[in-house]
């Protein structure tokens, strides 16, 4: 039996990541790329009233003269820019069939009741409205978001398609994943985006899915 080849690890041989909080403080987050090129895909959907969680960047960046209004969802009153004080997962204030799109960023895993969330974002959603989605499937956790609502979940291809298809159907859903062994230890070690090449972020392996991105249209 031949004997394993050893690996110098060099920089990765340790036990704490080389950086902290994701990446940000050297420059894009892995994830952030991936985020940005789902909705760059679907920018044509985000139009109308768009509802975005905790801010707007993205409805802006990627809505433009598209957009007729902004609402920007909060669970609570902490966010002083919030024109919405709802949980997902009980927003029965929240009136339907009044948005055009959802931008729901990295959202979802902090709700314990992802059901209840989905099936809130279909009735609030217009017939025809779309719903831009993206959940975690290889990272770090947030201890800063983790300490305030709870962070619950991690997804697969399977499970967020599954969960989307039982409110929207599944025929209305699209679920694609992002992601490689190498992007993915960079993520972990929160190195950003700039480090790597696009052909490396480019690269999609299903063994390593660490982003889910889901797009997911009310049936008119």
């Amino acid at each position: 039996m031949t004997a394993p080849t050893a690996l110098e690890l060099g920089d990765l041989r340790r036990v704490t990541p080389i950086d902290g909080g994701f990446g940000q403080g050297r420059g894009k987050p892995v994830d952030r790329h991936y985020i940005e090129a789902f909705l760059r895909r679907h920018a044509l959907d985000i139009r109308g009233r768009v509802l975005e969680v905790a801010e707007d960047t993205y409805t802006q960046l990627f809505g433009g003269s598209r957009v007729t209004q902004r609402d920007i969802l909060h669970v609570d009153e902490s966010n002083p820019r919030a024109t919405l004080i709802a949980d997902l997962a009980d927003a029965d204030d929240v009136p339907s069939d009044s948005f055009d799109c959802f931008v729901c960023t990295q959202t979802l895993t902090y709700i314990y009741d992802v059901p209840g969330a989905v099936a809130t974002i279909h009735r609030i959603l217009k017939p025809g409205g779309v719903l831009l989605a993206t959940v975690p499937g290889i990272s770090q956790m947030s201890p800063y978001d983790r300490d305030r609502w709870g962070e619950y979940w991690r997804f697969t291809a399977q499970s967020l398609g599954r969960r989307l298809g039982e409110s929207f159907g599944s025929e209305n859903v699209t679920v694609e994943s992002y992601g490689n062994v190498l992007a993915s230890t960079a993520f972990l070690q929160s190195l950003c985006a700039g480090g790597l090449r696009r052909d490396e972020l480019d690269h999609r392996d299903q063994r390593y899915q660490m982003l889910l991105a889901g797009r997911a249209v009310k049936a008119k």
